[in-house]
């Protein structure tokens, strides 16, 4: 059975007004992602790969083109029906992990859930908390955690609602060699046991070869990576 597909965009660009008249982020991108897969974008620092991350998540609106999440068509969409969808079907991990310091790390993961009125968020936090192996820290406020203490609970955050669709932007990026390690583990394990389709943006050539596809943008263009030799224009 051909796994469905999750992500879909055809021919989506971005552009932006500035001083100096029009600039495109993005040239005309179309491509697809399936169920359950892992995708890495890759590509050097301001070639356009948190914009069209933002964009698949429906966080940014995209100047022409279509996306579709999970087969509903978000160019149709307002703001509030966008963030619904969000909410429903989709999981986001910042690099900044953009946790709310008035929260505890148990109120900062159990958020999301609550905004969706899930009655048990508590209890499906205390689950993810020791999933992430910090029941220990439940009751600290992100200025008294590490910053990978932070970012396991972003991901614990992301996961709580079981999206179908996981973003992640640098999940690395601030973090040392261990705790890199450490959440790259825990990313896939939780990719793989929970199906969930994860697409993330990194520098980290590491992290992405351990993903089913690599993607590479270059001055606003997506390329596939096929091999080290290989590799396709997108779109």
């Amino acid at each position: 059975m051909t796994p469905k597909v999750m992500i879909k965009t055809n021919k989506i660009s971005k552009t932006v007004n500035t001083s100096q008249g029009e600039l495109q982020i993005l040239k005309p991108i179309s491509f697809e992602v399936k169920a359950g897969e892992s995708v890495a974008i890759v590509g050097a620092s301001g070639s356009g790969k948190s914009t069209l991350l933002s964009l698949l998540a429906g966080l940014d609106e995209v100047s022409e083109g279509q996306i579709a999440l999970d087969g509903e068509a978000m160019e149709v969409m307002d703001e509030e029906q966008r963030a619904q969808l969000r909410g429903a079907k989709v999981g986001f991990i910042f690099q900044s992990f953009m946790l709310v310091q008035s929260l505890t790390a148990i109120e900062n993961i159990m958020l999301p859930a609550e905004i969706a009125g899930h009655s048990d968020a508590r209890k499906r936090a205390e689950k993810i908390l020791a999933l992430v192996g910090l029941e220990h820290r439940a009751t600290h406020y992100p200025n008294q955690l590490s910053g990978g203490e932070q970012q396991r609970v972003a991901i614990a955050r992301a996961f709580i609602s079981e999206p179908k669709i996981l973003f992640a932007d640098e999940p690395t990026g601030n973090l040392d060699a261990a705790n890199s390690d450490k959440i790259e583990k825990l990313l896939f394990e939780l990719n793989h046991n929970s199906n969930t389709t994860l697409v993330l943006v990194t520098h980290d050539q590491g992290l992405a070869d351990q993903c089913q596809r690599q993607l590479h943008m270059q001055a606003g263009e997506l390329t596939e990576v096929f091999s080290e030799s290989d590799s396709e224009k997108v779109g």
